[in-house]
């Protein structure tokens, strides 16, 4: 069954799959510059659809709280109106209340009245290099797998980059749909602390039957690269018909290749 994506801004997305709704990364606050403890971030473009008027969402997706281009204020309190939150372990201990921590390869799961479910796979996630952790805190992905058979997995990868952990995803899950968190942010160093062009084929070429659906490409200063440098990259190195670029706001329909 093919599902439907809504880019509402940066990482934040809304997915509907077998009648479940999940919401990645809330982040909805306006354009401005927002000061992290050793950093400051510059915002340049607003979410395109406020809060208020996304409607329910079954369950909130976050990779990881510690930073403002993955959950702001605004965010922070839509997390309050949420039924489930899935984070990391380290998160849902800062967060508190009802957010819910999980390791890498740990498993949540999500059930409607009609007996479908949807089973949420935590995977594993590096932001940025090899010894970055002490400096990104800990990160995980999504895999969303649906208990219909004919709905192929979804993979939300969170930030970061490519690793034998994202490769370990693509061996344990055959996904028809993957969103890469690309943009190859840089804020303090030489280096990427999420996919840049070379990652993001890196992941379609570790999931060859998955449209490939990149999120986290617009809207911050410290994006070093975004979706048209994608397109470019992919369409010369032939893999442009597996690229679906969303338009901020726009229910969309995606379906694997």
């Amino acid at each position: 069954m093919p599902i439907s994506i809504t880019l509402i801004g940066g990482p934040t997305a809304l997915i509907e799959i077998d009648g479940f709704r999940l919401l990645t990364d809330p982040t909805f606050d306006a354009p401005g510059a927002y000061q992290l403890p050793h950093v400051k971030l510059e915002k340049t473009i607003g979410p395109a659809v406020r809060p208020d008027a996304i409607g329910p969402v079954d369950a909130v997706l976050l990779s990881h709280d510690q930073h403002s281009d993955n959950l702001d204020n605004s965010g922070r309190e839509f997390l309050h109106k949420v039924k489930r939150v899935l984070t990391t372990e380290a998160a849902a201990k800062r967060l508190g209340g009802h957010v819910e921590g999980l390791a890498p390869w740990g498993t949540a799961h999500l059930k409607d009245g009609d007996g479908n479910s949807l089973t949420i796979t935590a995977t594993p996630a590096r932001h940025g290099p090899a010894g970055i952790e002490p400096l990104s805190g800990d990160v995980i992905g999504f895999v969303v797998t649906s208990s219909r058979k004919d709905t192929r997995p979804v993979y939300i990868s969170g930030d970061t980059t490519w690793f034998d952990g994202v490769a370990e995803v693509a061996r344990r899950f055959k996904c028809g749909v993957v969103l890469p968190f690309a943009g190859a942010a840089q804020t303090r160093g030489p280096f990427h602390l999420t996919m840049d062009t070379n990652d993001t084929i890196e992941t379609a070429r570790a999931f060859p039957d998955a449209m490939i659906v990149p999120v986290h490409t617009e809207g911050w200063a410290h994006f070093r690269q975004n979706s048209e440098d994608l397109r470019k990259t992919f369409d010369v190195l032939g893999f442009g018909t597996r690229l679906r670029l969303l338009e901020p706001g726009v229910p969309t329909v995606v379906e694997a290749p």
